[in-house]
Formats: structure tokens, C-alpha cells, sequence
């Protein structure tokens, strides 16, 4: 629809600039035509908005702002200049103006051209889902990333059912943690798939290492440059394994404090009954909102999963947390099994991995396991975890696992799609989730 809408606003430019050469060729003229030629722009765009599937969202509110603001000046520069404008309108000037124009609606309708109308997928469990969200001070860390001294913080987005008729403490909590660069909303189908179901759901950002979040003070957080920088170097080629051991488990350190961070607060606040001073809630309806979550959370059944670095990241808290039953690692290298790098060749942790652990792989990630063997941490963890199952989904790739294909499909493809269609795709994965939490946190179903 993006481009469908810069098509009709360059048909009124080239109209304008044609019409500037013969018609309005005078400046008085001009200027008339012009707020005409404005109000239809923005007639046209109001009314692409009100055709079905079409929601005025993020990707078109800066086209309309730049599209009054366009209007405004139009009117505002007749008036200035109606009584004094003379002579014709030059060529050069309307043919520079007619092409600046359509430079700056392209660049302002870029989200449009990225992102799609996707609204979500169809939930397959009996209940509606509802969203709270609050953010965390974690009191025992300070903020690495800032220099003030600060606490560190974690927010955290909760999606469980909307009823009232769930008995007290019969939701299990998943815990999901997402990739790098990624953020909350990464696989919302999932949680919606999951808390539809009957889970409680908690998607944390980590702050500094997703795209973007915002702190308690309402500050925008982006992710580090030079967490992005150092992310680069670990995926190019030749790199010293030592120096990706290294990174890796400076990255993961930051990961596993946040989820337990999550899993310490979430547990504390459901044994008392109330949030304290920890949780940052913005208003008296979010905190009843979160409550209600914490009352039908079961925190005596906990699952972990992520998707890339949020899966290692499950995959290590999971290791040494007697409150975690089952782990899903979505495309994720077990980074944190690796405990050292000697003699060019990465050490193990040997004990088995003790929780349920499913890794879903991308088809490529599958191979290199099968190639290297016990080479590759995720092969030799697999190899001896005490229960375990290992799928790959032929054709997918590493973005085929998060929402992202479905949203901005050219987003994903940079960052890496595979020949898999992605609604499939990620529909798969949302039902090899539901039934593995299903068996280890409500003990039903087989797998």
C-alpha cells in the first residue's frame, strides 16, 4: 500500500510541475495551485487510509505530518506572497521542486515500504489475551552501560489470559529472552499462542542489547554501539575463537543476571502478594493489571526459551536453576556450555544438561551440527543432555524463527530468511512450543 499511496502523490507532483509550465505559469497562479495540489495529496492519503486492511499506524504518520505540515506552509506562503508575487513561475524551479518533493513523501513513507499490515496471528487456545508490562530495578547490579551510577533496568511485558474464570496459581510462566538486536516483540505470536493456551507469558528487553526500549524514566534506549560493533566482528571470518569465548560470555553475563533478575521478582512478588518498590509500574491500573497476572501465575512450573542469544541465554539459567522445568533454544548456539578455549579446542561443561531441553534449529544451523559433531557445543550438549529432542525445519533460516518475516519481510531477508514460507513457518514453531510446554510444565500430551 506504501507504494500505491507514492504513486498517487507523485501523479500530484508531476501534475503540479507539468501544469506550473502552462496553466499556472504565473507565481499568483502558482501558489493557488499549489494548496490545491496540497489538499488533494492529503485527501488522497486519508483516503488510502480508510480502504480495508490499511491501518494508520507508525509507517504512514510521518508521511501525513510532512503532508499538513506541506499544506500549512502552502496556504501560509499564499497569503505571504499573493499580493506581491509577479512574473512566471521558472522551469528549473519547478521541475527542482517537483523532484525534492518526491524525494522527501519516498524517504517519509520508507516504514510503509518495510513493514506489512500483519495483524497477528489466529491463537488456537480457548481464552482472549490480555498485555501488562512494568520494568524492574534490579538493586544488586549497577547499569555497565551508563556512567551515573544507576541500577540496572529490566522491562518486562506479561501476555496471559483474559478471564476470570482461572483458578489461582494454575498458569505456568515462560520466560522468553530475545536475540540480539531484537526486542520484546519479536515472537508475539508465540507468546499470544502460548497465553491463549493458558500460560503466562514474560517477554523481557534487555536494555542496551535490543533494538530499542525505554527506561523508568520514559528515555528511549537503543542498542550500544559497541555491543553492535562487537556482535559484527564475532560473525566475521578468521576470528580468534578466544576473542568470541570471550565476548560471548561478557554478553551472556548480562543476559542470565536479567532473567533471573525476572524469575527472582516474579517468584518474591506471587509468595508475598504484592509488587514492592522494585517494580516501576506506571499506573494504579497496570499494577492491578499485573496483580491479577501474578495470582494465576503458577511459578512452580517455569519455562525458558529465546530465540539466537536469548536461546543461549535460556539454555545457561537453565543449567543451574532448580525453579526451571523445561528449555526451548530457538536457533541459538549454547554459548554459555563452553567454558574455556585451550589448545584450539573449546572445553565442555561434561556434566549432562539436567533440564528437558528442545533446540529447534534452522536447516543450515542442523547441518553444521551434524557436521562438526562433537566440535560444536550444541551437537555435544545434545549428545549428553539427560532429555532432549532436536528438530530442524527444512528451508528456514534464522529469522524464520522470530515474527519478523511476517512484519518487514525485507528487514528479515537482510538479516537472514530462508525458502520456507514464513507464516508456515513460524506457525510450526509456535506448535512445537505450545506441545513441548504443554508435556513438561502441564504434563499433558504426547510430543
Amino acid at each position: 500500500m506504501g507504494i500505491f499511496l507514492l504513486i498517487c502523490l507523485i501523479v500530484f507532483e508531476m501534475a503540479l510541475m507539468i501544469g506550473s509550465f502552462s496553466r499556472f505559469s504565473e507565481k499568483k497562479q502558482w501558489l493557488v495551485a499549489r494548496c490545491v495540489f496540497r489538499a488533494g495529496e492529503l485527501a488522497v492519503f486519508l483516503f488510502v487510509m480508510l480502504l480495508p486492511n490499511v491501518t494508520f499506524d507508525f509507517k504512514y504518520q510521518l508521511c501525513f505530518a510532512l503532508l499538513a505540515i506541506r499544506l500549512v506552509g502552502a496556504f501560509v506562503m499564499y497569503l505571504i506572497r499573493r499580493k506581491a508575487a509577479t512574473g512566471k513561475r521558472s522551469k528549473a524551479g519547478a521541475v527542482f521542486g517537483a523532484a525534492s518533493s518526491i524525494v522527501i513523501l519516498a524517504v517519509s513513507l520508507v516504514p510503509a515500504f518495510i513493514f506489512t499490515e500483519y495483524a497477528g496471528l489466529q491463537t488456537t487456545g480457548a481464552y482472549e489475551v490480555a498485555q501488562a508490562k512494568a520494568i524492574l530495578i534490579d538493586k544488586d547490579r549497577v547499569e555497565t552501560f551508563e556512567t551515573d551510577g544507576s541500577n540496572r533496568e529490566i522491562p518486562v511485558h506479561f501476555y496471559y489470559p483474559k478471564t476470570n474464570e482461572i483458578a489461582q496459581s494454575c498458569c505456568p510462566v515462560v520466560l522468553f529472552s530475545h536475540g540480539a538486536f531484537g526486542y520484546y516483540q519479536s515472537n508475539t505470536s508465540t507468546y499470544m499462542e502460548l497465553a491463549s493456551n493458558g500460560y503466562v507469558v514474560i517477554s523481557l528487553d534487555h536494555p542496551y542489547h535490543s533494538f530499542f526500549t525505554k527506561d523508568t524514566g520514559g528515555k528511549l534506549i537503543t542498542v550500544d554501539p559497541a555491543f553492535l560493533q562487537e556482535v559484527m566482528y564475532v560473525n566475521e571470518n578468521n576470528v580468534p575463537e578466544k576473542d568470541i569465548h570471550d565476548l560471548s560470555h561478557k554478553w551472556l553475563a548480562i543476559r542470565t543476571a536479567d532473567i533471573e533478575c525476572v524469575l527472582d521478582s516474579v517468584e518474591a512478588a506471587k509468595q508475598s502478594g504484592t509488587v514492592n518498590d522494585a517494580w516501576f509500574i506506571e499506573s494504579e491500573t497496570e499494577k492491578s493489571a499485573i496483580e491479577s497476572v501474578l495470582a494465576m501465575a503458577d511459578v512452580d512450573h517455569i519455562g525458558l526459551m529465546g530465540h539466537s542469544l536469548g536461546g543461549a541465554a535460556s539454555v545457561s539459567v537453565g543449567r543451574y536453576r532448580d525453579d526451571v522445568d523445561a528449555v526451548i533454544d530457538l536457533d541459538g548456539t549454547m554459548l554459555g556450555e563452553q567454558i574455556g578455549y585451550e589448545d584450539g579446542r573449546y572445553q565442555y561443561v561434561e556434566e549432562p544438561y539436567p533440564v528437558p531441553l528442545f533446540a529447534l534449529d534452522s536447516e543450515s544451523h542442523y547441518e553444521q551440527g551434524q557436521k562438526y559433531g562433537n566440535l560444536y557445543v550444541n551437537h555435544y550438549v545434545l549428545e549428553h543432555a539427560l532429555d532432549v529432542k532436536h528438530e530442524f525445519i527444512a528451508g528456514a533460516a534464522h529469522m524464520n524463527f522470530t515474527d519478523l518475516p511476517l512484519f518487514a519481510p525485507p528487514l528479515a531477508s537482510a538479516l537472514g530468511t530462508g525458502t520456507v514460507d514464513a507464516t508456515a513457518c513460524i506457525e510450526t514453531v509456535n506448535e512445537m512450543v505450545l506441545e513441548y510446554m504443554n508435556r513438561y510444565l502441564m504434563g499433558s500430551g504426547e510430543l
